[in-house]
């Protein structure tokens, strides 16, 4: 028996239905991001998560580093390889379901920045038309100048862009509010009613927000020539298996 293809969006339902985190006491699961570095680059690796963090183009400070033979949620990291979990921006949609605030999650794509600013998105792929989360997709065809907006200001970034209605744009503001009161930082614009935001169309009576990708440092360590095999879209994890940034 053949199961049917999954598109990418009602994986993003499924997974936001069984997050369980709460902002205001830091507990329950978020979904994260999987990637797999050689072990003699960690240190370096380590280094452009927290830079990318510190520029604003990282989803959150939470992180969670496995060694070769260690397990991480149901995975075992190869010999010679260490892992690295980041939270994967989704989580934003699943808090806004928790809610009750209607939310369409429309695609991820890249962002062309300038001077530090959000310009546009210069390519986009919608969820509802892949199989394949499309920042991985991205990432494969080297189609991100991240390290240049790191060092620069000026480059392209992973980003993702949902759209929530309109009357719901209050809500939508709290919770955005209690996420960066815990340093779950990466939103990029939120824009207005009816209006498309950085170029993508959203539809009437709904409002766009965009947010930085959670594979962007995993992109910008790619970019410098290190091998990193990258799992956007992983699954589910507990907060609480995460560790901070400021403790590596």
């Amino acid at each position: 028996m053949y199961l049917p293809l999954k598109f990418t969006n009602h994986r993003i339902e499924e997974y936001a239905l069984r997050v369980t985190y709460r902002p205001e006491e830091n507990v329950g699961t978020i979904i994260y991001n999987l990637s797999f570095i050689e072990s003699h680059d960690l240190e370096f690796a380590i280094s452009v998560v927290k830079e990318a963090h510190r520029v604003g183009i990282a989803v959150s400070d939470r992180i969670l580093i496995a060694g070769p033979g260690e397990r991480v949620s149901g995975y075992t990291v190869p010999d010679g390889r260490h892992a690295i979990c980041t939270v994967c921006s989704i989580t934003l949609d699943a808090l806004l379901l928790r809610r009750g605030i209607p939310v369409n999650p429309i695609g991820g794509g890249v962002v062309e920045i300038e001077g530090r600013a959000p310009r546009r998105f210069t390519s986009m792929i919608l969820y509802r038309d892949t199989t394949l989360d499309p920042l991985e997709v991205l990432i494969s065809q080297e189609a991100t100048s991240v390290l240049d907006v790191m060092h620069h200001g000026n480059g392209n970034i992973l980003a993702n862009i949902r759209e929530c209605h309109m009357e719901a744009e209050p809500l939508v503001g709290e919770v955005l509010d209690e996420l960066s009161a815990i340093r779950f930082s990466g939103v990029l614009d939120v824009g207005s009613p009816n209006v498309p935001l950085l170029g993508v169309p959203v539809s009437p009576q709904y409002v766009g927000v965009a947010m930085v990708g959670g594979t962007n440092a995993m992109a910008a360590v790619r970019e410098a020539g290190r091998p990193v095999v990258t799992r956007a879209l992983k699954g589910l994890i507990d907060i609480r298996e995460m560790g901070y940034l400021e403790d590596y």
